[in-house]
């Protein structure tokens, strides 16, 4: 099913000094194909699948590193439990050597457990792993976090910044959806989510349509990239994306990177489920109203709610810092903790 799904626009990655901007601007996917073939990790990747690891191991200083386990039962996919909020995998401290080791006993395992270290910082616990493998496609200062795992599917999700992942070992399939998309895909929990984001409920690949009928409009607007050793993806801010790892053993590096400071401050999750606790009890009617209201001041669908007015009488709110922002997400905790 997923192969039918149209595919993300591509552009030859060799020699490109920075993502273009013409690309950038456009908020969409686009595949940038070869562009980090040359990287050490990748030519060893190439090479085996144990010299990868033997490269890895070399940059690391013995931090442990949060590490997520699920039963072969699962499929290798990383979820909720049925009918309830804990999730299906276990969540310890780990050494990145003995995962590492790990992985490579399970590859030729009939039922491998799903194992995966997310988001490993790699100054924290790889120093020196971007410096050998230097990204210019990125701005400067973004820095590398590194995923390593086996065959597991992450479901779709959304990221508050933009982001760039790079396929150095194995091969990735990327499923991304727009964010108007949304309420088609069926949105969990907020409350309890995997990675702090809610996720969708639909298994990506083999969906109850029955039970989620709005998922059909969200695959004829999805875009599909698969990515080999070297490829990356630019998948730009609040873009969903489920990511399927499709071998023994893969490695991906990606960047996280904000085009504005607001966007880097922005205490997203407090407010949203601040938003969804007030405004839910409400009848339709009220719900209707303060949308209306929200559309013309917050989300501006029309012109400026201010344009008209003579400059002593218009309001553009003040800068808030990110001292105040810090503040308000403590608030919000304490208002929203149960």
């Amino acid at each position: 099913m997923l192969e039918q799904l149209k595919h993300a626009d591509e552009i030859d990655g060799a020699g490109l000094a920075s993502l273009p901007d013409e690309r950038v601007r456009a908020g969409r996917p686009v595949v940038v194909r070869g562009a980090f073939r040359d990287w050490p990790i990748v030519r060893e990747g190439l090479r085996s699948n144990e010299a990868a690891v033997a490269y890895l191991d070399g940059f690391y200083n013995g931090r442990p590193v949060s590490t997520i386990v699920a039963p072969h039962s699962e499929g290798g996919r990383f979820f909720y439990r049925p009918g309830s909020k804990q999730m299906n995998f276990q969540q310890s401290s780990q050494l990145v050597s003995n995962v590492l080791k790990g992985l490579l006993q399970q590859q030729g395992a009939e039922q491998p457990i799903a194992i995966a270290m997310q988001a490993v910082s790699a100054p924290d616990c790889l120093p020196g792993l971007e410096e050998d493998n230097p990204n210019a496609l990125v701005p400067e200062g973004t820095r590398a976090r590194v995923w390593i795992g086996n065959k597991v599917t992450v479901a779709p999700h959304f990221d508050v910044a933009d982001n760039l992942a790079c396929v150095v070992a194995g091969r990735r399939r990327f499923v991304l959806f727009p964010a108007e998309q949304t309420p088609n895909l069926y949105p969990g929990p907020i409350d309890v989510t995997p990675a702090n984001v809610p996720i969708s409920m639909v298994a990506m690949d083999r969906p109850d349509f029955d039970r989620f009928p709005r998922y059909r409009e969200a695959l004829d607007a999805a875009l599909i990239a698969e990515l080999e050793p070297g490829d990356a993806v630019y998948i730009p801010y609040m873009w969903w994306h489920g990511v399927q790892s499709l071998g023994a053993f893969n490695v991906l590096m990606n960047y996280w990177w904000h085009q504005d400071p607001l966007a880097a401050q922005h205490p997203y999750g407090a407010l949203l489920h601040l938003a969804y606790s007030l405004f839910r009890p409400m009848s339709a009617e009220h719900r209707l109203a303060w949308r209306a209201l929200y559309d013309h001041y917050v989300f501006q669908t029309g012109e400026d709610p201010v344009a008209a007015f003579p400059p002593g009488q218009q309001y553009r709110g003040r800068a808030v810092d990110a001292e105040r922002i810090a503040r308000l997400k403590e608030a919000l905790r304490d208002i929203l903790a149960e």
